[in-house]
């Protein structure tokens, strides 16, 4: 049902404004992390910053002076988190919609920002014996900002993204007779993103 909610949201971004619209494709790199790893004991510890990747789609609307940019993103990143000597991988995917308004400012220059929807895939924690479980919200809401250049149909982007809140996903072992909550991930990630695009023909363009 939430996966169909997405769709819906996304075709009705892009049907509102048809006649005028562009689309095109993306991907690129992105820098972060998911958030901090808590304790029962309530001691949090950072996870450090990993490089990982997203590829997807987006379209674009000009009207009034400013544009409005929905995309459709697949990200998958890893953030390692150490402790007392003991290193592990968290690997995460989602699934992005991004619905971004902007402003061209001068030339090739444009800013956006706008809320980020996000759709969690799959979170995979790499330590034996533990288990990652769903997280608390597999939807969540988050925002992203940044500047892009766009140079004919080649575009270029870099953006911040983050949460409005946190968003747990418990850990378990079974290491014990009796599988326990051991720690808890905010799996919502705060990352830098840098994106190339190119722009396929859209309704307003030349033949």
């Amino acid at each position: 049902m939430k996966k169909l909610m997405i769709l819906i949201l996304f075709v009705s971004s892009v049907t509102a404004f048809g006649q005028s619209a562009q689309f095109g494709l993306k991907g690129g790199l992105n820098f972060g992390s998911t958030g901090d790893i808590t304790t029962l004991d309530n001691q949090s510890f950072d996870g450090d910053n990993r490089v990982g990747f997203h590829a997807g789609l987006y379209s674009k609307f000009k009207f009034l002076g400013i544009f409005v940019q929905p995309e459709l993103v697949y990200t998958r990143l890893n953030t390692e988190y150490s402790q007392d000597g003991v290193a592990t991988d968290y690997n995460f995917s989602k699934l992005d919609i991004p619905l971004l308004v902007g402003l061209d400012i001068v030339g090739p220059l444009n800013i956006k920002a706008g809320p980020a929807f996000q759709l969690t895939l799959n979170n995979e924690l790499d330590l034996n014996g533990f288990e990652a479980n769903d997280p608390e919200n597999s939807f969540t809401v988050g925002y992203q900002i940044g500047a892009g250049l766009q140079l004919g149909r080649l575009g270029i982007d870099l953006r911040y993204e983050s949460a409005f809140s946190e968003n747990d996903t418990s850990v378990t072992s079974d290491l014990t007779d009796i599988a326990s909550t051991q720690f808890t991930i905010d799996s919502r990630p705060s990352q830098w993103i840098l994106s190339l695009s190119y722009q396929l023909k859209g309704n307003g363009d030349k033949k």
